[in-house]
């Protein structure tokens, strides 16, 4: 009797096996409702990285055509902060170019809210679908960048919407050190570097950069009949706006030029002094001192002629000279 019982129950069991196992060939419904939900995430998966890489490409494509310079400079900055760099380059891009693309100021003035909305938008972990503002956030979430440099860069490219020369000189750096300084300090970041001697240095650096930018512009201001040199200069030497947009070359308009110049050239040998008390992992984003140096040495050789033809020329060495530096560690 207990044998027969344990026959039935082995049988039992044996004919509930084969069961099983023909329902799960036949009927396989775990795997049906798991194989959509696995090709969704993959897909997912797939466009997030596409759209990654377009963003990227964006960003790279921006700041090769419109900042060089910087681009270069982008490249041989450490694996682990040059994309950062090259997002935060494209933000600048797209603020710097506001002014010339836009045929009335209030155009102008609603990009630029667009820009400070999505600032806050980032830093709120919701951006815009947009390509420089999903790398900006991208960089922000790495490396902790500090949101009052970038709305600083914002409100200073605001201001100057105003579309005047500058008053003074003074003026002149004041831009220079709220828009190219704070990009600096923002690179400085995401190197991960906190440093007060770093932050000195970045300061000159930056104002001797947009010094720098301005001179370097002249030509093609004042070829739109637009002339931004600062006005307390030009007046000490007698140079008019007419001299610059008509292309002078005259003594007065070179004095002027030597002038703006030479402060530059101070901004940087204050930097070089803290130089010393810097660390290694500062001096990459630096290296556009390079490029100041070149164009600063470039317009001596030609007398301050800021008309020059070959002022206009871009230096084919500049990638090289960036490389030295960088390899040498100094900037």
């Amino acid at each position: 009797m207990a044998s027969g019982i344990s026959a039935k129950h082995g049988l039992l069991t044996t004919k509930c096996s084969v069961f099983h196992s023909l329902q799960r060939k036949i009927l396989p419904h775990a795997i049906c409702i798991q194989r959509p939900t696995e090709v969704k995430c993959l897909r997912a998966s797939t466009n997030s990285t596409i759209e990654s890489q377009h963003n990227e490409k964006y960003c790279i494509d921006i700041v090769r055509s419109r900042d060089y310079d910087g681009f270069v400079s982008s490249l041989l900055l450490p694996e682990d902060a040059r994309r950062s760099s090259l997002a935060l380059r494209a933000f600048n891009v797209e603020l710097a170019q506001v002014k010339d693309s836009v045929s009335q100021k209030t155009i102008g003035l609603m990009r630029m809210q667009f820009w400070k909305t999505t600032v806050e938008e980032i830093y709120r972990d919701d951006p815009p679908v947009q390509p420089v503002s999903a790398e900006l956030w991208r960089a922000v979430k790495k490396h902790y960048l500090t949101k009052r440099w970038m709305l600083r860069i914002i409100s200073e490219r605001e201001k100057d919407m105003e579309d005047r020369a500058y008053r003074n000189l003074q003026e002149l750096e004041a831009y220079s050190d709220n828009t190219q300084s704070s990009l600096l300090y923002l690179l400085l970041e995401s190197l991960g570097v906190k440093d007060v001697h770093a932050d000195h240095a970045a300061s000159h650096i930056g104002k001797a950069q947009g010094i720098v930018m301005c001179l370097r512009a002249t030509p093609y201001n004042s070829s739109r009949r637009k002339v931004y040199l600062p006005m307390d200069i030009c007046m000490l030497h007698r140079a008019s706006q007419e001299d610059f947009i008509r292309g002078s070359r005259e003594q007065n308009v070179r004095d002027v030029v030597y002038d703006i110049a030479s402060q530059a050239h101070v901004h940087l040998q204050h930097a070089r002094s803290f130089s010393k008390n810097i660390p290694a992992s500062a001096f990459p984003a630096f290296l556009q001192t390079v490029v100041l140096e070149d164009y600063l040495q470039r317009v001596r050789r030609v007398d301050f002629d800021v008309f020059h033809p070959s002022l206009q020329k871009r230096n084919p060495l500049i990638p090289i000279q960036l490389y030295f530096r960088s390899w040498k560690k100094t900037y």
